[in-house]
């Protein structure tokens, strides 16, 4: 009885309910509305619009007009990084995406594991015309994307089994993976060239690159990728060819030096 007496006398109800709402945030990417929240965490209406008015002028939630809604940002993203001790992945993330740009002049992505799925996290826009952006924070399906794979690819056994147990394997196009042994025979091939494709699993007439970033103790800690359109669709064989082969490449050394800055040192 003592002890439940002291933890009372410390306890923080607001603070409690913050944190609840941060949490559940989390796992709403869509985001969630007033009602939402105050159904999910029983709070009352006032104390849940003054804590979300908080994160929002704290810039950990972002509040959309439109919908109503309420969206983690990614400084909360951030911040995870930092206390998982990614610090130097954070300062030269951004760097390391636009020159990867640069050089393919596709747009470029990274990001990480969720719950169930990846969320992205940071990207360097395509210089060409044409080009793929996608909502920060926005979450992508493991078994048909590149980064998805690059991931799952090299994680221990266990995390691996757990993140396959959660996909549904649900088909978007003609050429999405559908069942669990097809997909675990991509993930072996995956590890032993290094990265991983999507030709078309997502999107029609869209490729995407990924590779995995590494920390000091040899787990992918998240994934580079890069999305472009088909380009078999539109130019000479030789042409793709040496296209998707700079791609590559230049992903690849991308990944490494980031890895190598997180202490990674490959077998």
């Amino acid at each position: 009885m003592a002890l439940r007496k002291r933890e009372d006398t410390y306890n923080v109800p607001g603070l409690e309910k913050g944190l609840q709402i941060i949490e559940l945030l989390s796992r709403k990417n869509s985001g969630l509305t007033l009602q939402d929240v105050v159904r999910e965490v029983e709070v009352t209406p006032t104390t849940a619009y003054r804590i979300l008015s908080t994160l929002v002028r704290m810039e950990y939630v972002n509040y959309s007009e439109k919908g109503k809604i309420y969206r983690l940002t990614r400084k909360m993203l951030r911040l995870g990084y930092q206390v998982l001790g990614e610090h130097d992945l954070m300062e030269h993330l951004l760097p390391a995406l636009r020159s990867l740009r640069d050089v393919v002049k596709e747009s470029v992505f990274f990001g990480v594991l969720n719950d169930e799925k990846g969320v992205l996290i940071e990207q360097a826009q395509g210089i060409y015309p044409f080009k793929f952006v996608l909502s920060q924070g926005a979450s992508f399906e493991l078994h048909n994307s590149a980064p998805g794979k690059a991931m799952l690819a090299f994680l221990p056994t266990a995390t691996r089994e757990y993140y396959l147990d959660k996909i549904n394997y649900q088909s978007y196009t003609p050429y999405t993976i559908t069942t669990r042994s097809a997909y675990v025979k991509e993930l072996e091939k995956v590890r032993q060239q290094g990265y991983a494709t999507d030709f078309e699993e997502t999107f029609m007439g869209v490729i995407c690159i990924g590779a995995p970033v590494f920390n000091f103790e040899g787990l992918p800690i998240g994934a580079i990728w890069v999305s472009g359109p088909n380009l078999q669709l539109t130019v000479a064989e030789h042409e793709y060819k040496h296209k998707y082969e700079n791609i590559v490449e230049n992903l690849l050394k991308t990944t490494r030096a980031l890895s190598l800055e997180l202490g990674y040192v490959a077998e």
